[in-house]
């Protein structure tokens, strides 16, 4: 699988897009863009476990049998 940002393999680029980062957003929002993404990221990693339950359940459990019009119990 291939990253988004395989393209930036040396510490000097990372040095370079964070000061631009902090150029733009400035250093009082930094911790609060960075709190942004953390929650962010959390949320993404519950929905996707919550996804990943709901399809191993889904494919684990056997379907019941259709009913058939005729098959139906009058008391």
């Amino acid at each position: 699988m291939q990253t988004m940002f395989a393209f930036i393999t040396s510490p000097q680029d990372w040095t370079v897009i964070l000061l631009i980062v902090l150029l733009l957003f400035g250093a009082k929002k930094l911790p609060e863009l960075a709190r942004g993404v953390g929650k962010s990221l959390g949320e993404f990693k519950r929905a996707r476990e919550e996804f990943e339950t709901h399809v191993t359940t889904a494919s684990t459990e056997v379907p019941a049998a259709p009913k058939k019009p005729g098959d139906e119990k009058t008391t």
